[in-house]
């Protein structure tokens, strides 16, 4: 199952606790020359407003914005005054979630008596070269088949796009986990799973 998340007409642009701040202070000053800026390269997205989120702000357009004007955005406030560059992740659009499951997989790791953890997970996925551009919503989401069972069902959500098709070339694909072989499944949004700050 795919969802979406924000307006696609917001540049969500994660900052630092310090640069946010900065950047607000000012906000009406940068939506001028932001609007000015875009104007000046013959763009037809201009910034309406500018909000806090919790991971940084998010600025909300007229259109959806292209990837140039995503570019001029970010680079804008990585120049702007008192912003330290370091500090600005880059700027995007919202995105779609699809989600996952992971079956297969033993609840303890092999050939020890430590359980699996997220960490573990998340490392495998790094790892495996199907897992390529792909990017996680929040840490896996590890259960038990059933209380008393040695295997688990891994829940995992990934920023898509809206034909899902990210989701789609995963689905009933197999890589091993150890000597144990791993498959992948479609599956509903999972309540249980705290849902993404951007949506």
């Amino acid at each position: 199952m795919t969802t979406k998340g924000l307006s696609r007409k917001q540049v969500i642009v994660p900052i630092n606790d310090v640069n946010k701040k900065n950047f607000m202070e000012e906000s009406s000053v940068h939506i001028t020359n932001m609007n000015r800026a875009l104007r000046n390269i013959k763009m037809e997205v201009m910034v309406n407003f500018i909000q806090l989120d919790s991971s940084g702000i998010i600025i909300m357009t007229n259109k959806v914005a292209s990837s140039l004007e995503l570019q001029m955005i970010e680079n804008y406030i990585k120049n702007a005054n008192h912003i330290n560059a370091n500090g600005v992740e880059v700027s995007r659009l919202p995105q779609f979630k699809s989600y996952l499951k992971i079956i297969d997989i033993p609840y303890l790791q092999e050939n020890t008596n430590t359980s699996i953890t997220s960490s573990v997970v998340e490392d495998f996925i790094k790892r495996n070269h199907i897992f390529n551009n792909i990017t996680l919503v929040s840490r896996p989401h590890i259960i038990k088949v059933f209380p008393r069972s040695d295997m688990t069902i891994i829940w995992v959500d990934i920023w898509d796009v809206q034909s899902s098709s990210k989701a789609k070339g995963l689905i009933n694909k197999c890589f091993n986990v150890g000597s144990y072989i791993a498959t992948i499944r479609g599956a509903n949004m999972n309540l249980g799973i705290p849902q993404c700050k951007n949506c």
